[in-house]
């Protein structure tokens, strides 16, 4: 017969190795939720990346060259009013357009100086490419996207959000050709990892407001 403070270590014991598989449990859940958010948000900057293609924007420094043509090669900025000044072509509306689109008007304004130009056009810097995240903030102010950004990611650049944030209450004002919207981020929500087909993935020149 086992003596009784045995008995009393086994019991100790049991109860023990009962709290440590709930923890192990619970911690498993949260690592397996951290994962799937993730993984989800991987998911959408890829569909993000095939999907899409970079539009110019005004502040945006531009390289561009001409084969054989050396004295023709720059680094331009885009202008505030969406606009590039180049050599022999002159005043090039750039925002809001692709870099083939870009160089195409480039190649039609040149052919008529040079004879088949093959010009060569990049984004050097996408310093245009930006988004202001103010309000309940610890870093509100301008940040540039130098990679495709969603909510999540954007209020984690601005150091998150204060104490007295409203955090189901952030709002995304997003203006276009066709005027203005508000696109509401119920950021509670997401933290949670629930409704994460509402984080919102973010374009140039976005205002994330946290009330």
């Amino acid at each position: 017969m086992l003596p009784f403070f045995c008995l009393i270590e086994m019991e100790v014991f049991s109860k023990l190795w009962l709290l440590l598989q709930l923890i192990w449990k619970y911690k498993m859940l949260r690592f397996f939720k951290y994962s799937f958010c993730c993984l989800l948000m991987f998911c959408q900057t890829a569909v993000f990346a095939n999907e899409s293609v970079y539009i110019i924007n005004p502040g945006d420094l531009l390289e561009i060259s001409v084969w054989k043509e050396e004295e023709l090669k720059r680094e331009i900025r885009v202008l505030p009013d969406g606009h590039i000044n180049f050599p022999l072509a002159g005043d090039i509306a750039t925002s809001g357009l692709t870099l083939n689109q870009v160089k195409e008007r480039l190649v039609a304004k040149l052919s008529e100086y040079i004879s088949d130009p093959v010009v060569n056009i990049s984004v050097k810097a996408a310093e245009g490419n930006v988004i202001y995240v103010i309000g309940q903030v610890k870093q509100a102010g301008r940040h540039v996207m130098y990679r495709p950004l969603d909510a999540l990611q954007a209020l984690s650049l601005a150091g998150g959000l204060t104490p007295f944030a409203k955090s189901n209450d952030i709002l995304i004002i997003r203006h276009d050709e066709k005027g203005s919207k508000t696109i509401k981020v119920e950021y509670g929500e997401l933290e949670d990892g629930e409704g994460l087909n509402k984080n919102q993935m973010l374009k140039s020149g976005d205002v994330v407001i946290v009330p």
